[in-house]
């Protein structure tokens, strides 16, 4: 039986990259999707590739803006009206936004990348957990990113909103715990995809020399594979999973495909964010 046979997921930022992977894999092991993206076009030509790959599959495509509250509803109708049951949602939507010091960054444009990355997540999420909860069960999955757990200088909107989402699902993952919600986070690894262009394009003067090189240098090594990250958003996706929640785990260096044998050592802080303390680090003061 294949791991996703008989659910259907909303997908967004779905029309390239790894989004579109994840929705590859998805078909591939059974699943209807919607995909949702901004640009018409590009999303229309995902989905007729899908329908090649996976003919006796349901994928549609529905244009939208995640930070309007009002496309984001419509996503939802529509899916729901389609499908009945959403069993999955995929949060893939996201862009790095301005890129230099905070005090010389276009103000507008670090909002925006705030809205699109944060409060697209969100708003998903608040239109569509009712419908969640009212079938006792759902799979929500979140992309975060290298901002969510370590500094990036001249990258703060991205940093700041990805390091936000983590913190949600999280908060989410315990709001709907009781109702068989499943909320977690994938960091997908460093990835030559859209983003990466756009830090090539924007330069060391802009990104900093030491994260263009680390940039050129990816660019050359090929990156993280996008099907990495695709494989765990299945499992995520999957009754395989079902009870991991509130994680924020790692597509290329986790032994996720171990975790549904190992699920009784994750009812702590295991793969969580925290906050480290002096005695993390063999230290003996403020441990209070």
């Amino acid at each position: 039986m294949l791991a996703l046979e008989g659910r259907n997921a909303i997908i967004t930022g779905a029309s390239q990259g790894l989004g579109l992977a994840i929705a590859r894999a998805y078909v591939s092991e059974g699943a209807n999707v919607m995909l949702c993206a901004r640009e018409p076009l590009a999303l229309e030509k995902g989905a007729v590739e899908l329908r090649e790959v996976a003919p006796g599959r349901k994928v549609l495509a529905e244009p939208a803006d995640v930070s309007n509250d009002a496309e984001v509803q419509r996503v939802v109708a529509r899916a729901i009206a389609e499908f009945c049951q959403i069993h999955i949602l995929v949060n893939n939507a996201g862009i790095y936004g301005p890129k230099g010091r905070i005090e010389d960054v276009d103000w507008a444009e670090w909002t925006r990348a705030v809205e699109v990355n944060l409060y697209g997540s969100v708003l998903l999420c608040r239109h569509l957990v009712p419908h969640m909860r009212g079938h006792g069960y759902g799979k929500i999955v979140q992309l975060s990113g290298g901002g969510a757990t370590s500094p990036l200088p001249r990258i703060s909107a991205y940093a700041a909103s990805k390091a936000a989402v983590v913190r949600f699902a999280e908060t989410l993952a315990e709001e709907t715990r009781d109702v068989a919600i499943d909320v977690n986070s994938i960091a997908p690894g460093p990835l030559n995809t859209r983003l990466l262009d756009d830090v090539l394009a924007a330069g060391p003067e802009q990104v900093g020399a030491d994260f263009y090189a680390r940039a050129i240098e990816q660019k050359k090594a090929g990156g993280a594979p996008l099907d990495r990250g695709a494989a765990l958003a299945v499992f995520l996706a999957s009754a395989a999973s079902d009870g991991i929640t509130g994680k924020l785990l790692s597509a290329i260096w986790d032994p996720w495909e171990m975790l549904a044998e190992l699920r009784h050592d994750l009812a702590g802080d295991v793969y969580t964010l925290r906050r480290i303390i002096p005695k993390d680090r063999g230290l003996t003061w403020g441990d209070r």
